[in-house]
């Protein structure tokens, strides 16, 4: 089967519309720095130097090659082994400054490549990919130098290094949607016409979906969705083609990304959507556990969180809202205070206000106290002087929750605390004179001064 012009017929063009672009002076001046790391290898060969040489002429990297010798036997992607590839890809990452790394690892007559970005597990950001995600090429096209390298593997290789691109820059992120679209006109365009087994399709497919995704995230187009439901649709029709069933759990954790983000930006079906995501993020969980692939299982656990308030939201079902304060838990477990600070500090704000709500719905003090309890985990990491607004508004939330306290209770104690922290949140937002919320929280203070003067 030539399957790169399947690829052809499969892989649509783009849209012909974009939103804002960088002018071609501006998109010149950001370069994403990519290092390959050497591959492990057991022949004699130099695949890690031709990726290299290949990436080296792609418009916006700057690519180089990290050959300092060290034990890769971790890159088998077993759950023993795991923690130590994700601590020596950060090192290496850390120490060169790059945007992606790298990893390559031969698997008999395939060369199996996985990417790396610096905030891989550490934020619920803008990039799909998993460091789990394997795309598999046929190591017979690294000969005489990847004399036989065809440019369609080139532009998919290209295209997953810019989808491992985890940004918080706008400009960047601007560039790197500029750049998945230039990707994906030459890799509609493309008519080469050489071999490639079918045992490649579903990670080809795979990595098809991830490279459109990561272009049409927030698309309100359909058709663009479409497009990767087809190709992971694709991917699924030949999962009796993977051997490792990891690889299977990354496919409904792409199936479950895609549908997360059309329940988000199409506004046709949103309760579907959040099923179907759902029901993909689970299927995902058993083939990525807890206690076998913790980091992938706690970023799901994180967005079925999500996912089930929304549904909340929508169906007003109580039994979501409680999934989802389990979920976050379950996040919570994995992302810890150590590791993942400014994760965990995330994941604790959410968990507040999850439980916040819980606690009004069920009228329930315990569940109310695990709100203020989880809002000050969160003040570890966002102190009044790293961030005093947020800090601020953090205040605000616990003296709510007080005031809600000492009111069912009527329980001066609470109500005095509540004061304390309407007090601590009123002298931010007079310093930064935003006059709304110092508005806002005076009606608090003065509201929790009148229960106390009635008691």
């Amino acid at each position: 089967m030539k399957l790169l012009n399947y690829l052809k017929n499969i892989f649509l063009q783009p849209r012909t519309t974009s939103p804002e672009e960088l002018t071609p002076e501006e998109a010149l001046q950001i370069n994403f720095k990519v290092v390959v790391v050497e591959f492990a290898d057991n022949v004699e060969g130099n695949c890690g130097e031709i990726i290299t040489a290949k990436l080296q002429s792609c418009e916006g990297l700057s690519v180089s090659y990290f050959n300092q010798p060290f034990d890769k036997s971790f890159l088998n992607l077993e759950s023993r082994t795991l923690f130590d590839l994700i601590d020596k890809g950060q090192t290496i990452l850390d120490r060169t400054g790059a945007d992606v790394l790298v990893w390559g690892c031969r698997e008999e007559n395939k060369i199996r490549l996985n990417f790396q970005n610096p905030l891989q597990y550490e934020t619920d950001g803008d990039c799909f990919i998993s460091l789990l995600d394997s795309l598999y090429l046929p190591a017979d096209i690294f000969k005489n130098y990847g004399a036989s390298f065809p440019a369609p593997l080139t532009n998919l290789l290209y295209g997953a290094i810019i989808s491992a691109l985890n940004l918080e820059n706008k400009t960047q992120k601007i560039q790197k949607k500029y750049l998945l679209k230039k990707i994906i006109a030459r890799l509609s365009a493309d008519n080469s016409a050489k071999n490639l087994s079918v045992d490649y399709i579903p990670f080809v497919m795979n990595f098809l979906s991830i490279i459109y995704l990561s272009y049409c995230a927030k698309s309100n187009e359909d058709k663009d969705f479409k497009i990767v439901h087809n190709l992971l649709d694709t991917a699924l029709k030949h999962q009796d083609l993977i051997q490792n069933p990891i690889h299977l759990g990354c496919i409904y954790y792409h199936l479950g990304q895609l549908y997360d983000a059309t329940a988000e930006h199409l506004t046709k079906r949103p309760t579907s959507s959040y099923r179907n995501s759902i029901n993909s993020y689970r299927l995902a969980q058993k083939y990525l556990g807890k206690y076998t692939y913790p980091y992938d299982y706690g970023l799901i656990s994180f967005k079925l969180s999500n996912l089930f308030y929304n549904y909340w939201k929508q169906k007003e079902d109580l039994s979501s809202l409680r999934d989802s304060v389990f979920y976050m838990r379950e996040a919570e477990k994995i992302f810890t205070y150590a590791l993942f600070p400014e994760f965990w500090a995330q994941i604790e704000g959410r968990l507040g206000y999850l439980l916040s709500l819980l606690s009004n719905i069920t009228d329930n003090n315990e569940i109310a106290e695990l709100s203020i309890a989880a809002y000050k985990n969160q003040q570890k990491i966002i102190t009044e002087k790293r961030d005093p607004l947020l800090w601020a508004r953090i205040q605000e939330k616990i003296g709510e929750t007080y005031f809600r306290l000492g009111k069912k209770e009527s329980d001066k104690d609470s109500l005095e605390e509540a004061l304390e922290y309407f007090h601590d949140a009123l002298y931010i937002f007079e310093n930064m004179n935003l006059e709304n919320d110092s508005q806002r929280i005076s009606s608090s203070i003065s509201k929790t001064n009148n229960v106390i003067s009635y008691q």
